[in-house]
């Protein structure tokens, strides 16, 4: 501060990652943007959070403080999907755990408001902040809780990415304009005492959801979730995800004892320029060099040399909370930028001719579902490819071939690879022969380094319907269709399944299925993700309520997993570790399956 003359900061950004200079980091992006808009940011990195001493080390902001709870949510950061802590934290120094705390934007904002006082106004976002707006089951407790800007007691939560909500608030701001009275603004929720409902004014059409009394409510005898709670959560949930529409524009009302949230409508999405801007700074593309002593901060890793060249997801997958956080429309960077970038990133010292990955959540996600989107937004009760892709759904498989070989083409970069995964439902349903082709043969010679990573997460039929993820009739033709490309372009490349054990839908026979399935294919991955009901999934909604709360299904009940029985899911779907055999033997007895153990548990 003293070497840039600053007498005082505008905004105090709090942060529970570590502090990298990379637009990956949404941190980074963010104090990049308001920094070019003339604001002035001091970032405050994991602050000890048992005082105020770090929240003050750069005095009191003139306009506001801003937490972000990181670009993971800090209880999934913290414990493994069995609760358990987790020793290690991908995105502090050194690898380490214990540099942030639990629910972390709870926290700081309870600090920050000590340190600040109540004069300053406090903005929470991020995801972890942006999954828990309203009235949310949380896994850690087994309850509902309260809207995350109630038990915060911030003035102001920013939901999504944040770059389009924060400057308008902070121009507001600047203007004069109290935090109280900023209440349209896209992409934010308020909140407001019951009474001044009435006086809320009716720029938008509202949709009033079961309040949290009514979604949270418990059986006084067994203190267990009642009926009634379960399907006013589900039905609360379903309105939620059927009302997320950027174009047409609704709020959302949960009342809360005596208060109540409401959320506006979400952000518009970015145009082409606007997401290009966010690119086009000054980035170091490093971890602040206090933590090289301390051994550096491992995500960054993993994306120092990857460029993001799209946003949104219209997957549909049960258990992904991407939609609720970036919606489903798709938004893209033009060539230019990312060309530009990746100039920049041949200059970087480390760089070594290998950008890692060129995506976003879906790499070949590269455009719009389709037009009536621009006009009408997200169909409010029909998936782009769930449970077979739309017919109006557009083919961007060439334009993502026209941005990998203008990459490609860039001085300096030997190979662009492709990380972060494809949608192989999508190429094979929906690209012509030809661009399938062209795309296959490409994507083998240039993009692929040993292994390529897809998601066909099961292949029992009920399970992929509670996933919302296509047949797996689809994944075994995409697998021939790589085997038999890699063939023919001489190479010898690798497909890598991932698989999710205990998934909402799942009984002991399709884990069993699933096994048979590896045991026949010659497969057994090394690592198994066992379902993790995290906020903002559909998922997480059938694993507490045991109801599918997606317009198709209409509440219908779901067989849920719990307690052993997840454990001898994931012991399945690793049927040949020594360490599983008694798992695998217990669960063949439960499934009334004991014959099957001459066929899994065989010696090899």
């Amino acid at each position: 501060m003293q070497e840039r003359s600053w007498d005082q900061l505008d905004i105090a950004f709090i942060s529970a990652d570590a502090y990298v200079d990379h637009p990956s980091f949404g941190t980074a992006l963010l104090a990049r943007l308001m920094e070019s808009k003339g604001y002035r940011v001091g970032i405050i990195a994991q602050p000890r959070w048992d005082s105020t001493e770090d929240f003050l080390k750069m005095g009191k902001p003139r306009l506001a403080c801003m937490i972000s709870g990181g670009n993971i949510d800090s209880m999934v950061s913290h414990y493994t999907a069995n609760a358990k802590p987790r020793s290690e934290d991908e995105y502090s120094p050194g690898g380490k755990a214990g540099f942030r705390p639990d629910r972390a934007t709870l926290s700081y904002t309870n600090r920050a408001r000590q340190a600040y006082g109540k004069d300053t106004p406090i903005l929470i976002g991020g995801l972890e902040a942006s999954l828990r707006r309203l009235s949310h089951y949380d896994y850690w407790t087994d309850k509902v809780r309260k809207p995350i800007l109630l038990d915060a007691k911030a003035d102001l939560l920013v939901y999504g990415m944040g770059e389009l909500q924060t400057l308008e608030i902070l121009a507001r701001l600047e203007k004069g304009e109290l935090i109280k009275d900023i209440q349209d603004v896209r992409g934010t929720v308020f909140a407001l005492s019951e009474k001044s409902l009435e006086e809320l004014d009716t720029m938008y059409r509202t949709i009033t959801l079961p309040s949290f009394e009514e979604v949270s409510d418990r059986d006084k005898q067994s203190n267990t979730p009642s009926e009634e709670g379960k399907k006013a959560y589900a039905k609360a949930f379903n309105l939620q995800m059927t009302h997320e529409n950027p174009i047409l524009g609704e709020r959302i009302i949960q009342k809360c004892m005596d208060r109540a949230v409401v959320q506006n409508p979400p952000a518009h999405p970015l145009t082409a320029e606007q997401f290009d801007l966010m690119y086009s700074f000054p980035y170091t593309l490093n971890a602040h060099p206090d933590y090289q002593k301390m051994g550096g901060i491992p995500a960054l890793e993993e994306v120092r040399f990857s460029i993001t060249s799209n946003r949104g997801c219209y997957g549909s997958c049960s258990f992904c909370a991407i939609t609720s956080h970036q919606g489903r429309m798709i938004q893209i960077r033009s060539k230019e930028s990312l060309v530009q970038e990746a100039q920049r990133m041949v200059r970087h010292p480390s760089f070594k001719g290998y950008i890692h990955d060129l995506g976003g959540p879906t790499a070949n996600f590269q455009g719009r579902a389709c037009d009536r989107q621009e006009t009408y937004g997200p169909c409010p009760t029909k998936e782009c490819l769930y449970p077979d892709p739309c017919a109006n759904l557009k083919d961007s498989h060439e334009h993502y071939l026209d941005i990998l070989e203008a990459l490609e083409a860039v001085p300096g970069v030997k190979k662009v690879f492709i990380r972060s995964g494809i949608r192989y439902d999508y190429l094979l349903k929906v690209a012509t022969e030809k661009t399938r082709r062209r795309f296959m043969n490409h994507l083998v010679l240039k993009n692929v380094s040993g292994q390529l990573k897809v998601a066909p997460e099961h292949v029992d039929p009920q399970v992929l319907d509670a996933m919302g993820k296509p047949k797996a009739e689809l994944y075994d033709k995409f697998s021939e269709l790589y085997k038999q490309t890699n063939e023919e372009l001489g190479k010898r490349q690798f497909l890598i399944p991932y698989f999710i054990a205990a998934h909402p839908g799942s009984t002991l026979d399709s884990a069993i299925e699933l096994a048979l399935y590896m045991h026949k294919t010659g497969f057994v991955p090394d690592q198994v993700q066992e379902f993790y009901p995290t906020p903002g999934t559909v998922s997480t909604c059938m694993y507490y309520t045991g109801l599918d709360p997606r317009p198709q299904k209409n509440y219908a009940p779901i067989y849920i997993p719990k307690g052993r029985e997840r454990h001898l899911q994931r012991a399945l779907l690793q049927y040949n570790k020594a360490e599983n055999r008694s798992m695998v033997v217990e669960a063949l007895e439960k499934a009334n399956r004991k014959e099957l153990s001459r066929v899994l548990l065989a010696r090899r």
